[in-house]
């Protein structure tokens, strides 16, 4: 592994893409769907193509730390943009378009964009907004346009090449805003540095072992950002980025055998739909050798499902993390489906694995809020700009941040919150930053972050992931943990998958099992009052989940927008209480 960046020595994770164009300039970097077939560029094309447009994104007045809005769909010109944004130094903002007009529109807001990199109709609609974004004066259009004069991205890279562009950036230096999911509240703004995206390419490289040469079919688009730092060709496949769980599996089984592709990073729901297509159809992927799941528990099912359609020998390892922490931890699908999936049918929890060498972490008793000096609860201090939505200005990184560590740390075996720290852990928020407060414990000079997770550790160092702390049902009889209840009942086969919510309040609360049957099997009045007795009883016999007195059914569960896989709980608790009022 890289040794971690001297003090003042110049960080910026762009200088990978140019090291890659020396040592494998003719090589494919990034393919992308384009009409009826696919456009590429190399490695040296990608790395001059991004130096042009930094140049030009310069001279248009963006200096290091300038915040810029890129909006762009994915593609070799999103790839491009977004190294050109690094090499000038420019902060990226980074939103997932699939979250909605209305929250796209109120984190552009709240980030405070200096300026736009975007398709025409997302400068469209920034003019009609204007007054939201009175601070935004740089803007490029990426396509021909109807908008004025403003400039666009073909004529920022008119000028020949005339050598590299890298900004002096510092590895505590801004790179992005990245946004979270949303799925347990308002969007943050997650604030990545360049030491923080250099350690991330480090990190993912060495512990799957992913070599230069290698071709990733990039079923979530940022995870091709990393594969140019790896030299690794990225092919975009041909789906609604925005909407995985809509994803034609055989598009994608078509681009791993067009491309012979070696690995593939996707969420749970992409590849459970090209897992049972593989299945239905007697189909193999055979150069695919490595797949990778990420932003929910990944089922025993969807696990054995990709396992069997891969290269004989290939793995599924699904990482664990956050936008604000990622990597954290790993396991590979043949140690779930050999070790851990009948402890997690029991309810034992789901097993995420192994810490990556980067991460130190800890499980401590769970707590309600802020966490002060002496690890009680606590006020949030005041935000520095006295706004609660809009971006805290870059040069104040500890707004609302505890000062010290004093929380309890609990045994193996024992439930509570996870917190971990590392080069791989971001430091903060810059939009809704009051929960830098809550997210944050500080350690002397350095800091934890909360992920927001309960589990325990077991003996082996693995982490057992029993869900979120948000989510936890907290009844008259004790906590229940969403993952570890839900699972007693997803072992029915009439159930897709299960959500435990709490109605009422914390303490008291009354627990409901919500289940979602399969998709299109829905069951009529008989049968579904004959499966809501079968889950009753179910339910009854298990020590886990025999305080939890109404059950219901729900045709399909609201998701997060990013990975169409995290259940939105919170709101199937005020359905489920409108249901039983």
């Amino acid at each position: 592994m890289a040794p971690a960046a001297e003090v003042g020595q110049i960080v910026n994770v762009a200088a990978r893409l140019a090291a890659m164009a020396k040592t494998r300039p003719d090589s494919l970097a990034v393919v992308a769907p384009r009409g009826r077939g696919y456009e590429s560029i190399t490695f040296k094309e990608l790395d001059q193509y991004s130096d042009r447009a930094a140049r030009g994104l310069r001279k248009l007045g963006v200096v290091p730390g300038t915040r810029m809005a890129l909006l762009v769909k994915p593609g070799i010109e999103f790839v491009a943009l977004v190294f050109a944004l690094f090499k000038a130094g420019a902060v990226a903002i980074l939103i997932d378009p699939g979250m909605g007009r209305r929250s796209l529109v109120d984190c552009l807001d709240e980030a405070r964009p200096e300026g736009f990199v975007a398709i025409p109709m997302a400068h469209l609609v920034r003019k009609l907004l204007r007054s939201r974004f009175r601070e935004a004066r740089i803007h490029v259009v990426v396509a021909r346009h109807w908008l004025g004069r403003e400039p666009t991205l073909t004529s920022l890279v008119r000028r020949p090449w005339s050598g590299g562009e890298l900004a002096a950036t510092r590895a505590g230096d801004p790179a992005a805003i990245i946004f979270t999911s949303g799925s347990t509240g308002p969007p943050k703004g997650v604030l990545y540095s360049h030491g923080n995206f250099d350690r991330q390419v480090d990190e993912i490289r060495d512990y799957y072992q992913i070599a230069p040469g290698e071709v990733d079919l990039a079923c979530f688009p940022l995870f091709g950002l990393f594969n140019c730092a790896m030299g690794v060709t990225t092919v975009i496949p041909d789906m609604d980025a925005s909407r995985p769980a809509r994803v034609d599996p055989a598009r994608i089984v078509s681009a791993v055998r067009d491309w012979k592709v070696t690995q593939s990073f996707g969420s749970p729901a992409v590849w459970d739909r090209v897992g049972q297509h593989c299945a239905k159809h007697d189909v193999r992927m055979p150069s695919l050798g490595r797949v990778m799941s990420a932003g929910a528990p990944v089922t025993a099912r969807v696990l054995a499902g990709i396992k069997g359609c891969i290269a004989p020998g290939g793995e599924v390892h699904t990482p664990y993390g956050a936008t604000e922490a990622l990597p954290v931890a790993s396991i590979s699908a043949s140690e779930v489906l050999n070790k851990t999936a009948a402890l997690t049918a029991r309810g034992a929890g789901v097993c995420v694995g192994r810490r990556f060498p980067g991460i130190e972490w800890k499980v401590i008793e769970a707590v309600e809020g802020p966490l002060a000096a002496d690890g009680t609860r606590s006020v949030p201090a005041t935000v520095a700009d006295g706004t609660s939505g809009r971006a805290a200005r870059l040069s104040s990184p500890k707004s609302g941040m505890p000062a010290t560590l004093g929380v309890r740390e609990l045994p193996a075996g024992s439930i509570g919150e996870l917190i971990v720290r590392g080069p791989v852990v971001t430091n903060r928020y810059v939009t809704r930053v009051e929960a830098n407060a809550l997210a944050k414990i500080g350690d002397g000079p350095e800091f934890w972050h909360r992920m927001g997770d309960v589990g325990y550790l077991d003996e082996q160092g693995r982490f057992w992931y029993c869900g979120r702390l948000s989510q936890r049902v907290l009844s008259a009889a004790g906590p229940m943990y969403t993952e570890c209840c839900e699972a007693i009942f997803n072992n029915h086969p009439a159930v897709f998958r299960s959500a435990l919510v709490g109605i009422g309040p914390l303490g008291s609360q009354r627990p409901v099992m919500i289940c979602e049957p399969w998709p299109g099997k829905f069951p009529r009045r008989a049968a579904r009052r004959q499966l809501l007795d079968e889950l009753r009883s179910i339910g009854s016999d298990n020590p886990l989940t025999s305080s939890i007195d109404d059950y219901l059914l729900h045709r399909s569960f609201p998701v997060d927008v990013r990975h169409n896989a995290k259940i939105f709980r919170e709101k199937l608790a005020r359905w489920a209480a409108r249901q039983l009022s």
